[in-house]
């Protein structure tokens, strides 16, 4: 069974920073461009329109490119969690989560039973039934990285309890949403948003987990929540990049044309 997830899982486990991509558009040859740069893709359904069967071909791309795949699901309906895993998704994140139950309910569907309670169809991840029965079961349960998103305030206030949810792998947060809920949006460099992820970190180490972020791609922000435990960061995403390199580069080539 091929599985790029544990790879990630022992760079975290080393210390080290894990960067990636967001990924927003259809085409899968961005994926499989980008999977040798990256230590994982975070393909993103909540915000675009990504349909299932683009995101199959960018499943596949990271598989090919040996990169782990994390979804972010558009909301916590469960039949979202169950196709995107049956679709073969290594890790999963829910957005925009309130309480406690919620995320409880989610970390259970992406686990069988007695672990959780998925529903079982798989077709990809058992290598379209190649790879069945206990060892499938186990290693499904063992391998999948579920993360919950915090990026409200009912979740930074419930967050003592949220760490202690069996079956949580990582929280991730969203500072902008984060920081609009505490009444000050796009602020994510201001004092108390700062404040709010070292918390996260802190109290998600204290119970085992890891701890993500999802931004621009700044090399000054990435480089100033890692400071405060960070252990994983969406760095910006494929539109971003592509913007940013190509006003650059034209920039400096009409400015090269323009000077004596």
């Amino acid at each position: 069974m091929i599985c790029n997830i544990h790879k990630f899982r022992e760079k975290l486990a080393s210390g080290a920073l894990c960067l990636g991509p967001g990924i927003t558009f259809y085409d899968p040859s961005v994926t499989e461009a980008i999977a040798p740069s990256a230590d994982f893709v975070w393909i993103d359904l909540e915000h675009n329109p990504t349909s299932l069967e683009s995101l199959l071909s960018h499943l596949i791309a990271a598989r090919a490119g040996g990169v782990a795949s994390i979804v972010r699901v558009p909301s916590l309906e469960i039949a979202w969690t169950k196709r995107v895993l049956d679709t073969g998704a290594e890790g999963v994140i829910l957005p925009r989560s309130t309480t406690v139950d919620e995320i409880r309910q989610f970390v259970d569907a992406c686990r069988y039973p007695d672990a959780g309670t998925r529903g079982f169809g798989p077709r990809r991840p058992t290598n379209y039934a190649r790879f069945g029965g206990k060892e499938y079961l186990q290693h499904a349960n063992d391998h999948v990285f579920v993360v919950a998103q915090i990026e409200t305030v009912e979740t930074l206030e419930q967050l003592d309890e949220i760490v202690t949810i069996p079956g949580l792998d990582s929280l991730v947060v969203g500072p902008n949403d984060l920081s609009g809920s505490m009444g000050m949006l796009a602020q994510i460099d201001h004092p108390r948003v700062l404040e709010a992820i070292k918390q996260i970190a802190e109290k998600a180490h204290a119970a085992g987990l890891y701890v993500g972020l999802g931004m621009g791609a700044t090399i000054d922000y990435a480089l100033e929540v890692r400071t405060l435990g960070v252990d994983w960061v969406q760095c910006g995403n494929d539109f971003e990049y592509m913007i940013r390199f190509a006003d650059q580069l034209y920039g400096d080539i009409r400015q090269r044309l323009d000077t004596p």
